[in-house]
């Protein structure tokens, strides 16, 4: 089993923010305690991803969390990344497997139980399970009744990180679910103080009876 902690997973995009803003924001997020940075920029060709991947991943280095790139394979490999992220309609994950390596981290986003067979025969050592609350950072993301997640949580021995949506203040709903973290966007990203923010919330998710469920059991 390789070692990785899903407990405060950012994804995090650039937006409307200038560069050196952005990696301020990643910076801070690390500091605050994420435990697991994605980048996911979808409408960025492989040349400008590759670069700004780069110097994420010094900054992820630093703080000795795991890099992971949203669908792009070829640039999580060029970049030497710890894994990729991949949706259902993006390469398999046992052909990146076979580009990443034993070694890599290989999540996949999984709404159903039949996705979620597939995804383990497939190899993925994680699952993104949502959306749980409708989110403007990816518009076309279908909600994910509460029930739904919980039974796909606990069908599986992969470990599975809930995204949609959350927040600090509506983290709570998650309580029994048995998660191994959470996945935001805004809520650090659009912080005022995204190192607070991130302190804050993995707090709060260490504290969800369905976080120890996963962690202390």
């Amino acid at each position: 089993m390789k070692k990785f902690d899903l407990t405060l997973y950012l994804v995090a995009g650039k937006g409307d923010l200038t560069e050196e803003a952005f990696l301020q924001r990643v910076e801070d997020a690390c500091q605050g305690g994420v435990t697991l940075v994605q980048l996911r920029e979808k409408g960025m060709d492989g040349g400008p991803l590759l670069a700004l991947a780069g110097k994420v991943k010094k900054i992820t280095d630093r703080y000795q969390v795991p890099l992971l790139i949203d669908d792009r394979v070829d640039v999580a490999f060029a970049c030497r990344a710890a894994g990729v992220h991949l949706g259902q309609s993006d390469l398999p994950p046992e052909e990146a497997r076979k580009i990443l390596g034993g070694d890599a981290i290989i999540g996949v986003t999984v709404k159903t139980l039949e996705q979620g067979k597939a995804a383990v025969a497939a190899g993925a050592d994680y699952f993104g399970v949502g959306a749980v609350f409708p989110t403007s950072t990816k518009k076309e993301a279908v909600h994910t009744p509460l029930e739904k997640i919980e039974e796909i949580c606990r069908t599986f021995l992969v470990p599975c990180v809930a995204i949609g949506g959350i927040s600090l203040e509506n983290v709570d709903v998650l309580s029994r679910v048995p998660i191994h973290g959470i996945a935001v966007v805004s809520a650090i990203m659009g912080a005022e103080r995204p190192k607070e923010a991130a302190r804050t919330l993995r707090e709060k998710v260490e504290a969800l009876p369905g976080w120890k469920e996963t962690h202390l059991s």
